[in-house]
Order: structure tokens, then sequence, then C-alpha cells
């Protein structure tokens, strides 16, 4: 099959069968659109719309964004993962203001140095808000190039990533942009999915190479197996009456920016943390289930020790915590496990 002919029958198929009544679809925003391709990195389509509609409601430009508290940004990201992400936005966008004079840059290599976007989110963006031949390579599209023209290897070791990189820069059509970019998203998400794809109804059935040497369920190659480490500790539950004693977390790395329950490791005794710690007499009550929580690199077991307060002294309000009730606290910016705890606690 030609260049012109992979191009011009996803472009056709895109138009016919793909997907045009997302939220962040019939717009050239370069800000919604932005938004998107952020909150849709490591995140399926269906668990980011509901996330993306009410960051828009709250954030509907540059400005909103940009003037926003990291707090409230990481509140309304709350819940979908990734914080790095949310942080990245409200820096870029704050970039934007102070250097781009609040209007997001056209420019394909200035728009790489915005926090957070790389080559891959700056394509897809130039191509939907500016119409630029700019090609994407995300998971779906290398997945899509790797069974059609049976690449063979971990798509991410540098060297496979390169050749897919200079194949998919091959396949870019001089029109129609939008139409391609948004058809290579489609096929991979739709149809060339990773378990049971759907062959006979995809628009490049008659040339894919995987297909013609039955390699569709070997490629793309899998990523070499690591055991993930198992971690522990123990989330303190802190009550006084309906109120629960809230921490900052540091401003980077796990759940970065977010509001957390306090954490020890599983050797220390909660109890002489808190008073240490919190100046708070406290009594420890039996600890609740532990629960699993899976990161990228990682697994942690969270052990919550409930501790009720008999003593809470009147003193300035200590840095980096908050007393919130139960109720306002399952609102505000919590990472997901603690969010549940608590609201298996108001159960």
């Amino acid at each position: 099959m030609s260049i012109d002919q992979f191009s011009s029958r996803l472009i056709a198929w895109q138009k016919i069968h793909g997907r045009h009544n997302l939220p962040w679809q019939n717009t050239q925003d370069p800000y919604a659109i932005w938004v998107s391709e952020i909150m849709l990195q490591q995140t399926q389509v269906t668990a980011v719309i509901g996330y993306y509609d009410k960051f828009m409601g709250r954030f509907p430009d540059i400005a909103s964004l940009a003037n926003a508290t990291q707090e409230e940004v990481l509140q309304h990201w709350s819940g979908l993962g990734y914080y790095s992400r949310a942080r990245n936005l409200h820096n870029a966008a704050q970039a934007i203001m102070d250097e781009h004079d609040g209007q997001f840059p056209q420019d394909f290599e200035q728009i790489q140095t915005l926090s957070g976007i790389g080559r891959s989110t700056a394509a897809a963006i130039a191509s939907f808000a500016f119409q630029q031949n700019q090609t994407i390579l995300d998971g779906n599209v290398k997945r899509v190039l790797a069974r059609h023209y049976v690449i063979e290897g971990w798509t991410g070791t540098p060297k496979i990533e390169k050749q897919l990189w200079a194949l998919a820069e091959s396949l870019v059509p001089e029109q129609e942009m939008g139409a391609y970019t948004q058809g290579l998203m489609d096929l991979g998400a739709t149809i060339c999915t990773r378990s049971k794809p759907k062959c006979e109804l995809c628009p490049l059935k008659s040339s894919c190479q995987a297909l013609a040497e039955n390699k569709t369920k070997e490629l793309p190659t899998s990523k070499p197996k690591k055991t993930i480490p198992q971690k522990q500790t123990t989330m303190l539950l802190i009550l006084d009456g309906n109120e629960v004693l809230l921490e900052k977390r540091p401003p980077s790395g796990i759940w970065g920016g977010l509001w957390s329950l306090p954490e020890i490791s599983m050797q220390d005794i909660a109890s002489e943390v808190a008073l240490r710690r919190f100046g708070l007499d406290v009594e420890a009550e039996e600890p609740l289930e532990s629960i699993q929580h899976v990161f990228t690199h990682f697994k942690l077991e969270i052990l919550p020790q409930p501790l009720s307060v008999t003593n809470r002294p009147l003193q300035a309000n200590m840095p980096n915590t908050i007393w919130l009730q139960i109720e306002d606290a399952i609102g505000a910016a919590l990472p997901t496990p603690v969010r549940n705890i608590l609201l298996n606690l108001k159960r």
C-alpha cells in the first residue's frame, strides 16, 4: 500500500466511522484541545469525559487556569490520577500568560517548551488547532503501525521508537491533517485494540502485514515484565468528633500538592507520632482493613489507623495541616485511596 492509500483510506474511514461528538471535538480552540490531550495521557476516554466537563466548567480559558491556585486545580483533577499532569497544566498556563501574552503559541517548537507537553502531544494540538502537518505517536498509533508494518520489539525502546517516528512522519498526508490524526487515534482506540482487535472492520485490513502473517496477537511486542515492588504505609485517621486532620503532601512526588492523611511507617507507634508531630493526645482504635493501591512502578498497601483525639490544645494552626469536617474533606483535593477511606468512614 502506498503512503497516499494509507492516509486516504484512514481519512475516509474516520469521516464515516470515527468519533465526532467527544466534548473536546468540533473546536479549534488550542486550550480546549490541550486540556483534553493532557487528560487523555494514560487515561481512557470514558474516564476522562466527566473530569473534562467539570474542569472546563471551572477553568474555561487559559487566564482562569493561570489565576487559580494549584490547590484548586488539583481539587478539580482529584481522582483522575497522575497529578503531575495537573501541576504541569497549571505551570504552563502561567507561562503562556507571562511569556506569550495569554495566547497559546502556534510555533511547534514553542509548544514543546511548555510544561508537560512532549512531541506527540504538541503534534496533536498543532494538527487539531492549527492544521499543521505534524504527526503523533501515542500508544494507540504505535500499536497500529507495529501491526500494519510488522515492527517487532518493545515500542518503548529508543531504537524501535525512532523507527516508528520515522515511519509515522513518512505517512503524513499533505491535506486533511485533522481527520488523519483523529483517524489514527480512533482506529487504535476502537478497532486496532490491544486485545480482541476488530480486524474485519479495519479500513487497512487488506494491507495489514500482521493480519496476513497471523501476528496480530503478538504485536506490538509486550514490555519486558519486571516484578512490581510492594510497599507499605500506615495512614493516621486522626478524628476529633466529626473533624479529620489532613496534611499537605510535598509539592513534587507521589500525590504532590494534595491533601492526605498523615503517614507513618508500619514500625512507628501511631499515638506517639500524633503527640510528637501534632501535639495531640489520642487513643488508638482498631486499625481498619488495609487497602491496595497500584501505581505505575509499585504497589502500595495502606493501613488506615483511626486515632480519637482526647486533648486538642488551643494553638496556632500547624503548617501544612488542616482540620475539616469529614464531608468537606471528601470534596478536597485528595488522592483516590484517601477519599475512599473517608467515604467508607462516613458510611
